[in-house]
């Protein structure tokens, strides 16, 4: 976790004993308390400067450096695919399901931020990223709009698999349970047992949705560019892998410097209940994995997708000061370096553009 720094208040002007009281004042009004993760009393502007929580700044900066639209991203050769007989049903049945979770997935993660999160949390950095995160779930959602109608996909079979399909209902409504608390109008963080629900939420979301529930289609989809086969969609996907890269830990920051300035909420029970609903949510990634290849294609199969989910789930718990449980090995290492943003060159064969402000960032999956 990235250490929490301390704020220093500017004392321009110190020598002159007129402007000291200029000085004080800003002291008075932007004091470390001012600006708290939670419970602050005075949110009013989003006063960014000075900065408590580098971190935060630090993950906002690296969201705008990884700026795309879907849009950019030719479709042609998908288009071609897809309307020839060169896929199989196995193969179309594995993009479909996955569009059919991530189109409904996405939009899940982004009505958290707004409804849930944002108005809990009471530092502007923070929320500043939080404003980033929450456009960027728009354009993961506007990504599948466009990939379904480039490929004239019946908008209403994929966007209806939330309801038809068990596999991606059972995710989805796992992740909308750990809403229903914080969205209650009563709800507050103040309470020892309203900070751990605030947590159970921001687990559930950043550490399951968007670090465990993802991985598995991230593998899938781009296991079809590994073959230089629906590259397109695999770009897109590849932009999305980077923003859950950077999701993934400002929530991982989030949680343990909120576990750091409240001490007491980490309790054997709440760790306890964080073990179960990451059991929990492995064993519907599981599933889920089965759902998409019940027979195994492109050398996947289910059994690979439980050692890997395991082996995310063990990273995962690990970076919020929790024991490794499974102990699996990654049957996938090339996936590290799909993230490793510094071994691409144009992304893909089918394009040349590139945001080289992107090219400095150090990317952790």
């Amino acid at each position: 976790m990235a250490e929490v720094d301390t704020m220093v208040v500017p004392q321009e002007n110190a020598g002159d004993g007129g402007d000291m009281d200029g000085a004080d004042d800003l002291a008075h009004r932007f004091n470390v308390d001012d600006k708290r993760l939670l419970n602050c009393k005075r949110v009013d502007v989003n006063q960014l400067m000075p900065l408590k929580y580098e971190w935060a700044w630090e993950h906002y900066l690296n969201g705008c450096a990884n700026h795309w639209m879907p849009t950019e991203v030719p479709m042609q050769r998908d288009i071609e695919l897809w309307r020839s007989n060169k896929l199989t049903e196995a193969e179309r049945t594995v993009i479909m399901r996955n569009l059919g979770f991530f189109s409904t997935g996405e939009s899940l993660v982004g009505n958290n931020i707004v409804l849930a999160i944002f108005k809990h949390i009471t530092n502007s950095e923070a929320r500043q990223y939080l404003l980033r995160q929450a456009f960027e779930e728009a354009i993961h959602t506007h990504t599948f709009h466009y990939i379904v109608e480039s490929l004239g996909l019946d908008s209403r079979e994929v966007f209806n698999m939330y309801h038809e399909v068990a596999s991606i209902k059972g995710k989805d409504d796992f992740v909308m349970g750990l809403t229903e608390g914080v969205m209650d109008p009563n709800f507050s963080t103040e309470s020892l047992e309203g900070l751990q629900e605030f947590i159970k939420n921001l687990v559930g979301f950043y550490v399951v949705m968007e670090g465990i529930f993802f991985y598995s289609g991230f593998v899938m989809i781009l296991s079809f560019h590994r073959q230089n086969r629906m590259t397109g969609i695999g770009e897109q996907f590849q932009y999305i892998l980077r923003d859950e890269t950077i999701h993934l830990n400002f929530g991982v920051d989030l949680i343990n410097t909120i576990k750091v300035e409240n001490p007491e909420v980490w309790s054997p029970d709440l760790q306890k209940d964080l073990y179960d609903m990451i059991h929990e949510a492995v064993e519907y990634e599981v599933i889920y994995a089965r759902d998409c290849l019940p027979d195994g294609v492109l050398g996947l199969n289910a059994d690979l997708f439980r050692e890997y989910v395991q082996f995310i789930a063990d990273r995962r718990l690990e970076r919020i000061g929790l024991k490794l449980v499974y102990g699996s090995k990654n049957p996938f290492p090339w996936m590290g370096e799909t993230i490793d943003i510094c071994k691409e060159k144009n992304f893909f064969e089918t394009r040349v553009t590139e945001y080289t402000s992107a090219g400095a960032l150090v990317w952790d999956d």
